[in-house]
């Protein structure tokens, strides 16, 4: 792999490579499409040489970045987030909320704060493995007696570590849309890695991700074929954390919406995308 090139876009072509060409090819029952999927996929990126930000076709930035800033506000109200993306209202409960939101899980769902618990931890000791958060509730999600919700978690858990004097956040799917899902994903979760390591003082290093089921369904497999025969072209993406950008990103006020701009800006400013695939439509 050529280091001075996007990591995202190599690693990310190399997967959909392989689902497309050794994929199971099957009937998902739930959604009642065909995709293709491959088992137990990693991919895993040095944080420090680029951020893992998908140039083979154009994502929107803004939706990953407001989306971690509303995670670490811990509320599963939509208000904020709707500011910059509709991407949850689909699973709105009538209340405007989304009960099974990943960052109210993290900080208040279980009855404790646990990013909160982990960033004390880690300045704490440093050299701890205990630094696990969790999306998923086993008292009601999923199994044969889960309560239907519009929502359930598809990253479920992730690890912090201190490692080498850098943090390393390994995170784990059940499920993951590889044409849609992935890339916003892959982006959002190294944002966090990075406001995490500036939280605690520390350099970013690693962001693995653990795919159980990694797929495309059938009405994105032309578009996967594209994106499998383009060039990659990028080169590596550099991203410096703003300042306090934890602290400003929780507090939920004009300031967390002046972050998720700042981000932005410095993204757009290095983020030369190739060109649209059209429209491709999300399969709920």
């Amino acid at each position: 792999m050529d280091t001075m090139k996007n990591q995202f876009d190599q690693q990310y072509q190399n997967v959909l490579r392989e689902i497309m060409e050794h994929g199971f090819e099957e009937m998902n029952e739930r959604t009642g499409h065909v995709c293709k999927s491959l088992p137990g996929m990693t991919m895993k990126f040095d944080l420090e040489k680029g951020f893992p930000l998908l140039t083979l076709r154009k994502i929107p930035l803004k939706v990953f970045i407001a989306e971690q800033v509303w995670f670490l506000m811990g509320g599963k109200d939509l208000e904020f987030l709707q500011k910059f993306t509709k991407i949850w209202d689909d699973f709105a409960e009538e209340n405007n909320c989304v009960e099974s939101a990943y960052g109210f899980r993290w900080r208040k769902h279980f009855g404790r704060d646990q990013v909160d618990g982990l960033i004390q931890l880690l300045a704490q000791d440093s050299s701890s493995r205990h630094g696990v958060i969790l999306m998923w509730d086993p008292a009601d999600d999923g199994l044969a007696n889960g309560t239907k919700k519009k929502n359930v978690p598809c990253p479920y858990t992730f690890t912090v570590q201190i490692i080498g004097g850098k943090l390393h956040l390994h995170l784990v799917i059940r499920s993951n849309d590889m044409m849609l899902g992935n890339p916003h994903d892959t982006a959002g979760f190294a944002l966090l890695a990075h406001f995490l390591a500036e939280k605690i003082g520390v350099g970013v290093g690693f962001l693995t991700i653990s795919i159980s089921n990694a797929h495309i369904y059938d009405i994105h497999f032309e578009q996967a074929k594209e994106i499998i025969a383009r060039e990659c072209l990028s080169e590596a993406i550099p991203f410096t954390c703003p300042k306090n950008a934890f602290d400003r990103a929780e507090i939920g006020d004009g300031d967390s919406e002046a972050l998720v701009q700042e981000c932005f800006e410095q993204l757009k400013s290095k983020y030369e995308p190739q060109e649209s695939l059209g429209r491709m439509s999300i399969v709920l």
